[in-house]
């Protein structure tokens, strides 16, 4: 069996009978292409696992990010899924991969330091820096994917919030801040009236693509100085790591970044925050109470 041949079919299986979203369809065509130009003119009944773990190997080497990685095993696990469900293939090789635990690292959490040199770069004197400023401010006060804050139209912004359609279609409305609202109000003040209904315009006039958001992001926080790698996912996991430090509590952090569960809200609990030890034994009953007989015992010795 020819690998392109099932593609199209599958990519229509995944759209009409499983209603996945347009981006995820589009993520799942670009992963499978990779991998189907990686085996060649090979036929899919004859791959085996190490094939897949190979791609997956070549395309960490070239730089590719655990989420990525993650998403492209899943793609080729839901292809050969159904190739196995429509008995194209009599086994499913890739249905015993699963991703390594490193694949599941968060991404860097820039300090509140970082996050302010960050916003500091764009050059508000001009309308592209305007642009950006907004963008920034947005990404950071509301924690939003990369598709989301693209997705955005102008009539998607009132006085106090933004309504998202997240992941599955699902919509949400985030809270926006002070500064947040002046940098959208000043950059609306200044966008030319357009037929598009995109909030965020790229240099065509057009809707301003993801990777285009990438590229502004690395530009400034190459300009900032600041060494991590730094994407708008980061600032979408500094946006929720920065509110759990707060106190925020983790139901609220799931609501406003759209998590279809806690338990996917769940893993900012695992980064190392020494906020969240200095709280539990400054506020926790029973800490306190030890702590206070500590004391006692420390005044008699000396």
């Amino acid at each position: 069996m020819k690998p392109h041949h099932h593609l199209d079919a599958f990519l229509s299986y995944i759209a009409v009978e499983r209603g996945l979203a347009f981006n995820t369809i589009e993520a799942y065509r670009s992963d499978l292409l990779a991998f189907l130009e990686d085996l060649g003119e090979s036929s899919l009944d004859l791959v085996r696992g190490e094939e897949i773990t190979r791609h997956l190997a070549a395309l960490k080497v070239r730089g590719f990010a655990e989420t990525t990685l993650s998403r492209h095993l899943m793609a080729i696990k839901a292809f050969f899924r159904y190739l196995k469900r429509e008995r194209l293939l009599s086994v499913d090789v890739a249905t015993l991969l699963s991703p390594p635990k490193i694949w599941q690292r968060l991404p860097d959490v820039l300090s509140c330091e970082e996050v302010e040199a960050l916003l500091k770069q764009p050059d508000e004197a001009n309308l592209i820096g305007v642009r950006d400023c907004a963008i920034l401010e947005l990404l950071y006060a509301t924690g939003l994917r990369a598709s989301e804050l693209c997705s955005l139209n102008v009539q998607d912004v009132d006085d106090h919030s933004l309504r998202v359609v997240g992941k599955g279609g699902k919509t949400r409305v985030v809270p926006l801040g002070r500064a947040a609202l002046k940098a959208l109000d000043r950059y609306l003040s200044w966008r030319a009236e357009s037929d598009e209904p995109a909030l965020f315009l790229g240099a065509r006039g057009r809707r301003l693509t993801r990777e285009a958001l990438w590229e502004l992001v690395k530009e400034y926080a190459t300009s900032a100085k600041i060494k991590k790698n730094v994407s708008p996912h980061a600032l979408r996991h500094s946006f929720a790591t920065h509110l759990l430090q707060g106190g925020a509590d983790l139901r609220i952090i799931q609501d406003l970044l759209g998590h279809a569960t806690i338990a996917t809200t769940d893993r900012y609990t695992h980064i190392s925050n020494p906020a969240l030890c200095e709280a539990f034994h400054r506020l926790h009953p029973r800490s306190k109470s030890e702590r206070r007989g500590s004391d006692k015992a420390d005044s008699t010795n000396n």
